[in-house]
């Protein structure tokens, strides 16, 4: 099972984000962590160079399993679902926007909360359908290109939109994409799902990438989830991609990150045989 952490390539109010600064620096840290990837936190892909965010995670022998696009919510308002025509118009051209570098690096685009919230002004059903909309233009750029789409379930004190992966599931089949998936992350299952393993194995054959965080937000190992069963639940799925920490910097970025990883590679993944 290959571990990934997510990493920002600029600064962002976002907390969840273990570590920010100095890209090349940070990357021959999760290397020498043990990481197999990273997930790279891309607000606007007209503000990086691509080509060489790819030569530095290749010189260490690093993956790119998913590009993250919430910041375009968390810095910009960017969303699906809002109001504004042209706000979600800009936010369908953000994410086709990273369709190239998706491309290039195998990394699903994952869609959290860009996807926005039900507005006041704007009641679920109309918010729905927006979303649909926007998730079959970005599926439809980004089929030709052999990328995938990833829509991250998150709970109720973040969105009003797809709070469970049931919900997940019905938005998949609504969307009727065969290039979009779930992103489930343990943090907002332990939130929303009755039995966080049964939840999974609902899913099997449409997990296309997976976040990992304890109960509290920290790194794995620090609260109550019990990896060993949520793991192993995953592994029956058929999920073969990354485990992708994206959890609180504390008590600070390097420490959570070297306790997360070392707790998975020495206490969790032996345990599991897989």
């Amino acid at each position: 099972m290959k571990i990934s952490l997510v990493l920002s390539t600029h600064a962002a109010q976002f907390a969840a984000v273990a570590l920010k600064g100095d890209f090349e620096s940070n990357v021959a840290k999760i290397a020498s962590w043990g990481y197999d990837g990273v997930e790279l936190a891309i607000r606007d892909p007209s503000l990086v160079d691509g080509d060489q965010l790819w030569r530095v995670v290749s010189a260490y022998g690093l993956e790119v399993p998913a590009i993250g696009t919430g910041q375009a919510w968390g810095e910009e308002g960017l969303s699906f679902t809002d109001p504004d025509p042209d706000v979600r118009s800009a936010a369908i051209r953000r994410v086709i926007a990273h369709i190239p570098f998706a491309a290039r690096t195998g990394a699903v685009i994952v869609i959290g909360l860009l996807r926005g919230i039900v507005r006041p002004s704007v009641d679920h059903q109309q918010a729905m359908d927006w979303l649909v909309d926007a998730l079959r233009q970005c599926c439809a750029a980004a089929r030709p290109h052999g990328v995938r789409l990833a829509l991250e379930p998150i709970c109720r004190y973040e969105t009003t939109l797809i709070n469970n992966l049931a919900q997940g599931l019905d938005l998949l089949e609504r969307v009727g994409a065969d290039n979009l998936g779930l992103m489930p992350d343990t943090f907002h299952m332990n939130i929303e799902e009755p039995v966080i393993e049964e939840s999974l194995r609902a899913c099997a054959g449409r997990i296309y990438h997976f976040h990992i965080a304890d109960s509290n937000r920290w790194y794995p190992g620090a609260g109550h989830l019990d990896f060993r069963s949520i793991l192993k639940a995953l592994w029956a799925t058929g999920y073969r991609g990354h485990i992708s920490g994206e959890f609180m910097p504390l008590p600070d970025a390097d420490t959570a990150a070297q306790r997360g990883i070392a707790y998975l590679r020495e206490t969790i993944l032996p345990s599991l045989d897989l």
